[in-house]
């Protein structure tokens, strides 16, 4: 026989929608976590690019440092010493040494 106080005790259904709503956080996380400073990232690197100018001092990803003598659409030529000018990819700029104030530079 069937024990119907069984049947009658038997949990309500849960809400379909409670096993979602951690995914959807766990997803904002992990943007406001990851994804966006990566994109502040990428959209500061792109700026530094575009302002490259004759005479900035820049540092190169494979750590070679010089002076910025003609930047094209595509290529940044630098001079690393007398006589020697490279011609790099703007991509492969890493950084933008910034220039000493007037003030710093009389201090040391």
């Amino acid at each position: 026989m069937i024990d119907l106080t069984l049947l009658l005790e038997a949990p309500a259904p849960s809400n379909p929608f409670g096993g979602i709503v951690p995914i959807i956080v766990f997803i904002a996380i992990f943007y406001f976590i990851l994804i966006r400073p990566q994109q502040k990232q990428r959209k500061a690197k792109e700026a530094m690019i575009a302002a490259l100018k004759s005479g900035d001092k820049v540092v190169t990803t494979g750590g070679i440092h010089g002076l910025v003598q003609h930047v094209s659409d595509k290529a940044v030529k630098v001079k690393v010493a007398e006589g020697t000018v490279l011609e790099f990819d703007r991509n492969a700029i890493q950084s933008v040494i910034p220039k000493a104030s007037k003030n710093t530079a009389s201090e040391a």
